[in-house]
């Protein structure tokens, strides 16, 4: 439905799109994502028509997009632009039926309401029919813009940040509306700034930073590679939504950096907590030996962080025992849990070692090695173990 191959545009002596090729198929809703700068926009007004190319080829329902009138592209393309002001006080009505105007001849004076209704009736605005788009509120006013592309009928939509002047639940209805209309026969690509929504609706996204392509597929993938931090110039960890499955984007501005390992040793919620504390603590985490499946490794895998696991329910292979005692002999600070998995043998390390009772079970003394480890009971205290151990 959408082919560009090869694509680059610039401004004067600025490069804004460079060597960008990309297809969308019918019945995709693709989110354009990136930071600001990244060509997301000038990407949507190649397509539409509005910015011409310096070189490759723009293709859109199998015409090339430069070869085509503004009439003839205005039937195939729609657009919701990211600026919602209009310059003339119009009705809402209005303005959803000047997207029937590609439709229509200029003698072409007969009624053409049935699709502007229908467009209305579906973005919840036949109730501002009657007002005029300046007394709108800017969510209001979005949503009239959609059903002006809607009215048109386009095959493709096109949409420049369709979310960001609405309220939370006008920005899930939005993405909702986009994701029915699409269908099986329609393509539509958006440029969306708010990651977690992208990752909700979208079915693939395309991650631009300077005007090139770092990253395409399905979220999970896109979302959970190292070009989406190279990209922001931030450090990010993925997680879940645990209600929609669908991946969360967090930014971690102060997150520093050590170079000192600490490895631990055990699963279970108190594991999760010392994972967690010691990451954001900035050190070089590993975990294992954990049961699959533990809440401990999904949280290991959502941060990134080296993991042994085996079968749950399971003896652990001598492979998975010797793996897991690698990674301790590596370790500068050992943080045993007590949790399932915390049978490793550990004679392959004489490096401080800390009992974390983190996961509420009560105080338990653990004794490595013939002699009582550091036991701690908050995060707070964790922290400051690892640091104490580590100084000393």
């Amino acid at each position: 439905m959408i082919s560009l191959d090869n694509v680059s545009v610039s401004f004067g002596e600025v490069s804004v799109l460079d060597s960008v090729s990309l297809s969308v198929e019918a019945g995709e809703f693709v989110g354009l994502v990136g930071p600001n700068g990244a060509g997301k926009t000038t990407l949507l007004r190649t397509i539409n028509g509005i910015l011409p190319v310096d070189s490759g080829t723009v293709t859109v329902a199998g015409k090339q997009v430069g070869a085509c009138t503004a009439r003839e592209l205005s039937r195939t393309v729609a657009t919701v632009p990211q600026n919602t002001h209009v310059g003339f006080s119009f009705t809402a009505e209005q303005i959803v039926e000047m997207g029937r105007t590609p439709h229509q001849s200029r003698l072409d004076w007969s009624d053409d309401l049935g699709p502007v209704e229908e467009a209305m009736a579906q973005t919840e605005t036949l109730d501002l029919r009657d007002r005029t788009v300046d007394s709108l509120s800017g969510g209001e006013r979005q949503r009239v813009l959609l059903a002006r592309a809607l009215a048109q009928d386009p095959a493709v939509l096109l949409l420049d940040e369709p979310t960001a002047s609405l309220d939370i639940n006008h920005q899930v209805q939005m993405l909702e509306l986009v994701t029915e209309v699409v269908g099986t026969e329609r393509a539509a690509i958006a440029a969306i700034h708010d990651l977690d929504l992208a990752a909700r609706f979208c079915d693939r996204l395309v991650l631009l930073a300077n005007g090139r392509i770092c990253a395409q597929g399905s979220p999970e993938t896109v979302l959970s590679s190292l070009a989406l931090d190279e990209a922001f110039g931030i450090e990010t960890a993925i997680s879940e939504n645990p209600v929609t499955g669908t991946p969360v984007v967090s930014a971690l501005h102060d997150r520093p950096r050590r170079t000192e390992r600490v490895h631990v040793v055990g699963g279970g919620p108190g594991a999760a907590v010392a994972l967690r504390t010691l990451w954001q603590a900035g050190y070089d985490v590993s975990l294992g030996l954990v049961p699959a499946g533990d809440v401990s490794a999904s949280l290991a895998a959502q941060l990134g962080i080296q993991t042994v696991t085996a079968p749950a329910f399971n003896q652990p292979s001598k492979s998975k025992r010797e793996e897991a005692s690698s990674l301790a002999a590596l370790a500068d600070v050992l943080i045993l849990t007590g949790g399932p998995g915390s049978e490793l043998s550990l004679d392959s390390t004489d490096c401080p070692q800390i009992y974390a009772d983190l996961g509420g079970a009560g105080p338990r003394l653990a004794r490595v090695d013939g002699g009582d480890a550091t036991v701690v009971t908050t995060a707070v205290e964790l922290r400051e173990a690892v640091e104490t151990a580590l100084d000393g």
